[in-house]
C-alpha cells in the first residue's frame, strides 16, 4: 500500500498539473477569441458563440471558458446581458492600452495611423520620462540605460540584436522615471515598439535606429540634465513621429 504522504504528493502534483493546463487554455482561448474579436470575425452587434458552442470547440470546461470570457469582459471586448447573452462590443469601448488587445490590433491589417496614434501618446510619456530619470534614477537604473545603449552601440557592429536592444533602452528609461504610473506603460510600449521600430527603420532607410542617438538621451541622464534629457528624448520620438506622419501622407503636426 502506499505511504499515504506519497498519495497527497501525487494528488498535489495532479491538481497542480490540472490547474497549470487549465491557465494554458484559458490564454489560449483569450489569445484566439482577443484576436477574431479585433480582426472582426465577430463583429459588434453581431451573435457570439454560446458558452455551449466554445466548450465543445476548445473542449473546455465550463469554469475554464467563463474564466477566459471575463478576462475578454475586462479588455472592453465583450459585455454579459441578461436575456441578450454575451455581445462584442464596439472599438471605442475597447481597453486600447491593454498590451494584448493593442497586440491584436498591429495583427490585423497594417494600420500606419494606429501606429501614428501611439507615437503621439509615446511623445507625451517617454520625454518626462527621461526628465526624472535625469532627476532621481538611481545608480542601477542609470547603468541599465548606459547598457541598453551599449548593446544598440554592439548591433552595429552585428554582435546584438538591434530590436531586443531598442527596446530595453526605452523601457529601462521609463522604469528609471520611478513613476508607478508611467512604468506602467513598459509593456504597452515593448508590445508597440516591436511593429513600429521595424517601420520607421525602414521609411527612414537604415537597418536599424541610431545609437548615437539614443547615447545622447542616456548621456544627459547619467549627467542628471533633466531638461536636456527631456528634450533630446523628444527630438527622438518626434522624428520617427515625423517619419510615420510623411509616409501615412498626413500634414506634420506641432
Amino acid at each position: 500500500m502506499a505511504h499515504p504522504l506519497r498519495i497527497a504528493y501525487e494528488n498535489a502534483m495532479t491538481e497542480e498539473s490540472g490547474s497549470r493546463d487549465g491557465r494554458n487554455l484559458t490564454a489560449k482561448i483569450v489569445d484566439d477569441l482577443g484576436l477574431a474579436i479585433v480582426t472582426e470575425h465577430f463583429r459588434s452587434g453581431s451573435p457570439f458563440p454560446t458558452e455551449a458552442e466554445l466548450c465543445g470547440r476548445y473542449e473546455a470546461s465550463r469554469p475554464v471558458l467563463r474564466e477566459a470570457v471575463k478576462m475578454l469582459a475586462a479588455k472592453g471586448l465583450l459585455v454579459g446581458r441578461k436575456r441578450a447573452g454575451t455581445l462584442v462590443q464596439p472599438e471605442d469601448n475597447w481597453n486600447l492600452l491593454d498590451p494584448d488587445v493593442l497586440r491584436w490590433m498591429l495583427q490585423r491589417d497594417f494600420s500606419i495611423d494606429l501606429l501614428i496614434d501611439f507615437t503621439e501618446i509615446r511623445l507625451s510619456i517617454e520625454p518626462r520620462a527621461a526628465t526624472l530619470a535625469a532627476h532621481s534614477a538611481s545608480g542601477p537604473q542609470r547603468a541599465a540605460i548606459v547598457a541598453a545603449t551599449e548593446r544598440m552601440a554592439a548591433a552595429d557592429r552585428g554582435e546584438e540584436d538591434a530590436l531586443e536592444a531598442d527596446i530595453a533602452f526605452h523601457i529601462a528609461v521609463l522604469k528609471a522615471s520611478n513613476n508607478r504610473f508611467l512604468r506602467q506603460f513598459t509593456d504597452l510600449t515593448e508590445t508597440t515598439l516591436r511593429f513600429s521600430i521595424r517601420r520607421t527603420n525602414e521609411y527612414k532607410g537604415v537597418p536599424r535606429a541610431s545609437a548615437r542617438d539614443h547615447k545622447r538621451v542616456a548621456d544627459a541622464i547619467v549627467e542628471g540634465n533633466a531638461a536636456l534629457a527631456g528634450t533630446r528624448m523628444y527630438e527622438l520620438i518626434y522624428g520617427a513621429l515625423e517619419l510615420l506622419l510623411v509616409a501615412g501622407k498626413h500634414p506634420l503636426r506641432p
